[in-house]
């Protein structure tokens, strides 16, 4: 338990739970290093089968990146960091253990490849997405949506930035279920309890040979290069700074 990350235990099923609602559990360097303990004990535990992740109240599941931490803005952080929301994805994507999103509302850039870090996901009514890395001048979410939704509706996702609403993201395959906001987690944790009921090691080998079967290495090494490239750059610099602007005031 920390200050912006709850974790909770139900039976073999455990539930991290974003805890930043003044900024719509956005990623800092403090979740993201909440994330990464959470998830490096809950792989040394025999005992757990399962994780949810979710967003704490009904408002938001993850705004993604911190943006005052990303644009320097506020004291102490770093301009032009962005690795906060990277760490975390990427510690998800690596995880042998099955991993749920219960998305409970605003799920924007860096807290949709969270999302698409896990294995299945399930989703309120009123949950929005949004891919803004284009607005941004970054590359986000190109090399894992794809697989999802199929290259043509990825194109359309990523290249407008648009949001699309819980009713688009099922129908293109972006979730498993939707669900009334007061059973999400209900139905979250059956799907982690029928996770559990069966054999853990065939379940994590399952996982992984899926993985290995629609999961391409490239596609995420040229997604990294790629913003390498661009990070930084006038442009980009001058984007970021612009929607940091629109969202937060500052």
């Amino acid at each position: 338990m920390s200050d912006v990350l709850r974790v909770l235990r139900e039976g073999a099923v455990l539930v991290l739970e974003l805890h930043r609602p003044a900024r719509h559990h956005a990623i800092d360097r403090a979740l993201a290093d909440a994330l990464v303990d959470a998830i490096d004990a809950a792989e040394a535990d025999a005992d757990l089968a399962a994780v949810v992740v979710t967003g704490s109240g009904e408002k938001a599941f993850c705004a993604g990146q911190d943006m005052l931490e990303a644009s320097g803005v506020e004291p102490g952080a770093t301009a032009g960091a962005t690795s906060s929301a990277q760490r975390a994805v990427e510690r998800l994507e690596r995880s042998p253990l099955p991993l749920i999103a219960a998305i409970n509302g605003y799920c924007f850039g860096g807290g949709a490849l969270l999302a698409m870090a896990c294995d299945i996901r399930l989703a309120t009514t009123g949950a929005t997405f949004r891919l803004p890395g284009a607005e941004y001048g970054l590359v986000v979410g190109a090399a894992t949506l794809p697989r999802l939704v199929g290259p043509a509706k990825a194109k359309e996702l990523i290249l407008t930035a648009r949001r699309f609403d819980a009713a688009e993201a099922l129908a293109c395959g972006f979730l498993n279920a939707v669900h009334e906001p007061a059973e999400l987690r209900a139905r979250a944790l059956a799907l982690g309890q029928a996770i559990a009921a069966n054999d853990r090691r065939a379940v994590r080998e399952s996982k992984r040979v899926i993985d290995i079967a629609s999961t391409a290495g490239d596609a995420r090494a040229a997604e990294r290069a790629a913003n390498a490239e661009l990070r930084g750059s006038p442009g980009q610099r001058a984007r970021f700074r612009a929607a940091t602007a629109r969202v937060t005031g500052r």
